[in-house]
């Protein structure tokens, strides 16, 4: 069925359900960032195949909404005889449709798919202009989408303590206190991370996000209702693991406990953020009193405890030595005769396969972006979505990649030489890593948010007239998704303070479309700094053990400070990583990691 098909059958839907549009959401019933397949129902429409964006169908046209990450990619992969192309942070969906519908019009969602603060401030912002937002009662892409895969079953992980460092029952029993000082009756948690993160439970639902995908209501007792598929616990003693009062249910029950949660008249606390809209609104009609406020969860995921840290520090150990060899074979096989026999796709299996040498390797934490020329100015590009390019016709390859480890999660991206960069290309990588080296010697006080800081990292490319139109830095789990919040590095980011356990990307960029991509990655984790003065003070620890690129850096464009941050870095690199590597791997560091 061709993208047009698909599109008619969605507008044949809407007509029988009176709807002048429809809203279709990257996401699932859990708000995630990742996505199972049998949920992408945005790509299914559209051919976008990127982790963020939006459609809206109208009976007319239909339009495809994207972040500044996206906006090659999806001329790439939507047809613009179908969509229309819109920039979802300068003109949000909800504008659009408000511009392009008359009054009385009516605006169809799956309420399974948007969380309830959304569905409050649509409700708003359309009724005021006499639009009604309509709930489908069935998604009507799910009518039409015939091939859609089955749920996958895998085996759930119960979590030792040996690498979460905290059982489940304190971290139950922490968050239970606070909610009973509330005078809050239950917790709704509907994402993933936090509830795996709070039962030390770990699953395979998703590739590259190692969660099961579940539900769970946390009562004020510390007691858990989890509502997941209880075939991928089969054998498993899950309340030996995470405690006695913890009880497992198949989703389908949620509803009915929701139900009987607002039955008994009770006090209900949900993220408007994240949950969804269609498990509120169960809760309201049913009687309960719904407390919105921030998933109690996120903020002690997020500050790691120290074995996690140890942890994390253990796994970028071992995911530097699999990325060094990577670089130091690509060098030696682009010395050798007909190089243009790989491919960005035979570069990122290479890549993985060094990463699964290692025991506790699972999977990697998302899908490698091993990018040529042109095709790294697409920053969340992959090689699988058309002819991947081949070694020998570009100057520069980035490749961003990661792993989901038992005892943490990695992300890198190295920008190296693969032919000869220009000078002005050596001069925007060296503009871009002295972005990341000012971020990375940040020193701040108990208090400061990423977004505080991001203009560090982007003073330099400012200065000369340049920018990147994604945040510095994201948040990053431990053994959890490689994207977590409340932390992030951003213009319009997070004001949530950086404080200790903490771990954050320093990613800075440049991207020129049908040219070149730039960009600069390390992992930090926040900890105390050690000063003189009587404020409480931060600063990152790099967790990432991979060398930058000398080949590509413009000393005229560094300070000293910047040079001896680099030869410090790297120096710190030779004696960590070295011992793992031998031959002409061990060779490669060491030219890699000389001083400046």
């Amino acid at each position: 069925m061709t993208h047009a098909q698909r599109l008619a059958n969605v507008r044949d839907d809407m007509r029988l359900q009176q709807l002048d549009a429809f809203i279709v959401p990257h996401d699932d019933e859990h708000l995630g960032e990742y996505i199972p397949p049998y949920a992408e129902r945005l790509a299914w429409l559209t051919g976008f195949t990127g982790s963020a964006g939006a459609a809206v169908v109208l009976t007319g046209k239909a339009a495809v909404f994207v972040d500044g990450r996206y906006t090659v990619q999806v001329r790439h992969q939507c047809d613009a005889g179908l969509f229309e192309y819109r920039h979802l942070i300068q003109e949000p969906v909800l504008d659009y449709v408000l511009s392009e519908l008359a009054a009385g019009s009516r605006v169809g969602f799956d309420p399974r798919l948007h969380s309830r603060g959304w569905f409050d401030a649509a409700n708003k912002k359309l009724a005021a202009r006499d639009l009604k937002l309509v709930p489908v009662g069935v998604n009507p892409i799910d009518k039409h989408w015939h091939d859609r895969p089955e749920p996958d079953i895998q085996p759930a992980l119960l979590l030792s303590q040996d690498y979460s460092g905290q059982h489940s029952e304190a971290k139950r029993n922490r968050i239970a206190e606070r909610l009973a000082a509330n005078n809050i009756d239950a917790q709704l948690l509907t994402q993933a991370e936090p509830i795996n993160w709070l039962l030390n439970i770990r699953g395979r639902d998703i590739p590259c996000l190692p969660a099961v995908l579940s539900f769970a209501l946390l009562h004020n007792d510390g007691a858990v209702q989890l509502f997941a598929e209880p075939a991928k616990f089969n054998g498993l003693d899950l309340a030996g693991h995470s405690g006695h009062n913890v009880t497992l249910a198949p989703i389908c029950e949620l509803e009915s406990a929701l139900c009987a949660l607002g039955q008994q008249g009770a006090r209900v606390q949900l993220d408007p953020a994240t949950a969804n809209a269609w498990s509120s609104l169960v809760l309201e009609q049913a009687g309960a009193e719904l407390v919105f406020a921030d998933d109690p969860c996120m903020l002690p995921k997020a500050c790691k405890n120290p074995v996690e840290v140890q942890g994390s520090r253990a796994a970028h150990l071992r995911d530097g030595a699999a990325v060094c060899r990577f670089l130091a074979w690509l060098d030696r096989r682009l010395a050798e005769p007909h190089p243009e026999r790989e491919d960005e796709g035979t570069l990122a299996d290479r890549l993985q396969a060094l990463r699964a040498q290692a025991p506790e390797f699972v999977e990697a934490s998302f899908s490698t972006i091993s990018a040529l020329g042109p095709n790294a100015a697409m920053c969340h590009y992959h090689h699988g979505n058309g002819t991947p390019r081949t070694l020998g016709q570009d100057a520069i390859y980035l490749v961003d990649s990661g792993g989901q480890y038992l005892d943490g999660t990695t992300d890198i991206t190295r920008t190296v030489a693969v032919g000869e960069p220009n000078d002005e290309m050596r001069k925007l990588f060296t503009l871009v890593l002295r972005g990341h080296i000012d971020l990375a010697c940040a020193r701040f006080p108990a208090g400061t948010g990423g977004l505080q800081l991001d203009a560090l990292a982007r003073m330099p490319l400012w200065q000369q007239g340049y920018n990147f139109d994604h945040g510095t830095g994201h948040g990053v789990g431990h053994y959890l998704s490689v994207h977590e919040g409340p932390q992030r590095i951003s213009p319009k980011g997070s004001t949530v303070p950086l404080t200790t356990g903490m771990i954050v990307s320093n990613e800075p960029g440049y991207y020129r479309e049908n040219a070149f991509g730039i960009r600069c990655e390390n992992l930090e984790v926040v900890q105390p700094a050690e000063t003189d003065g009587d404020i409480p003070v931060f600063e990152f620890e790099h967790l990432t053990q991979v060398p930058f690129d000398r080949r590509l850096i413009d000393t005229a464009w560094l300070e000293a400070r910047h040079i001896d941050w680099l030869n410090d870095y790297h120096a710190g690199v030779w004696e960590k990583i070295s011992p793992q590597l031998t031959g002409g791997d061990l060779t490669w560091l060491e030219r890699a990691t000389r001083p400046l």
